[in-house]
């Protein structure tokens, strides 16, 4: 595979940044296993600093991180400082601020307005950086951002960070926010069978002009844990078609939501991120949609049922808020 294959899924404008759509989460970056728990397991430090420059020798230049993407000994956001600095002149770094964790790994309150700008400056120290490209406020639940997302476009008109972008919200957060400062992004939880209730809210998104991206787009409702391998006889059908897998297929699909999605499926292991990469030049054919639309929302209404309406209201992500 060449760098460029990741040219087939084509590009996107994050403000005046251009990204591929392909690119790349760092959640599981720092551990073997699960993510965001405080007995995780740390990954070899060699295999995660090969993997993020293999993921940029293959076209990668978005990459989504956050200081709280932590387990013992590593740090996803050091371990992208060691492995890229000095930083490609096009690589586009996104982070995000709200959610904390303390040293031994457990759960923090929501950080306030007035703390939002040492969490700024922590990814700053993290990553070696003298300004943030993307940084997005983490929410949870339905309340005004209003203060919060103010204390962030301050920091913009300060120079700490170049442009900013929204996670776990809803379309009136969205809205609240444009009042205050441009959004060039917004993080949900979102995928095939995942949350089909955000399919009007992606939509708007991109008559805005504004990227969607989502995440646990192959996880699902495996989240931290990763992706938990039961996949309905359409897609393993379809993978079988193709001769890809049902990973592959379930970027394909999310990517064919419209030219404004933009994924980050992360992962620790070079083989699964070349076949990610390789998702972006997998065509699905207007039948093949069809028909898992019509999985998307029959899962998603199994979830919905499952979680009952006031789960299924909010965002997802770890205990924390910190998908």
């Amino acid at each position: 595979m060449t760098s460029q294959t990741i040219t087939a899924a084509g590009t996107w404008k994050l403000g005046d940044r251009t990204v591929h759509r392909i690119g790349f989460g760092a959640m599981r970056l720092a551990q073997s296993g699960e993510a965001l728990v405080k007995d995780a397991v740390p990954r070899d430090r060699g295999q995660a600093v090969d993997v993020l420059r293999r993921a940029v020798d293959l076209g990668v230049n978005h990459i989504d991180t956050a200081a709280f993407y932590f387990s013992p000994l590593r740090s996803a956001n050091e371990l992208i400082n060691r492995a890229l600095a000095p930083y490609p002149e096009d690589l586009v770094i996104a982070t995000k601020v709200g959610p904390g964790r303390d040293p031994s790994g457990e759960w923090t309150p929501h950080a306030r307005p007035e703390q939002l700008r040492g969490q700024v400056e922590e990814n700053l120290r993290q990553l070696g950086r003298d300004h943030l490209d993307v940084v997005n406020l983490r929410i949870v639940g339905a309340d005004s951002i209003a203060e919060r997302f103010g204390v962030l476009a301050e920091l913009r008109q300060a120079g700490l960070v170049r442009h900013l972008g929204l996670s776990n919200v809803r379309p009136h957060h969205l809205a609240e926010a444009l009042a205050i400062a441009p959004v060039v992004c917004v993080q949900n939880m979102y995928g095939l069978g995942v949350q089909p209730g955000q399919d009007a809210f992606l939509r708007s998104c991109g008559e805005q002009g504004i990227a969607f991206v989502p995440f646990y787009s192959i996880a699902g409702g495996g989240r931290e844990a990763g992706a938990s391998g039961e996949d309905s006889a359409e897609v393993r059908e379809i993978a079988s078609a193709h001769r890809a897998s049902t990973a592959q297929v379930r970027l394909a699909w999310t990517l064919q939501r419209g030219p404004h999605v933009l994924a980050i499926p992360g992962t620790g292991d070079p083989e699964h991120l070349a076949a990610n990469v390789a998702a972006g030049a997998l065509r699905l054919s207007t039948a093949e949609l069809a028909l898992l639309d019509a999985l998307h929302s029959r899962e998603g209404a199994r979830a919905h049922e499952a979680r009952g309406p006031q789960r299924s209201a909010g965002g997802g992500g770890a205990p924390g808020g910190a998908g």
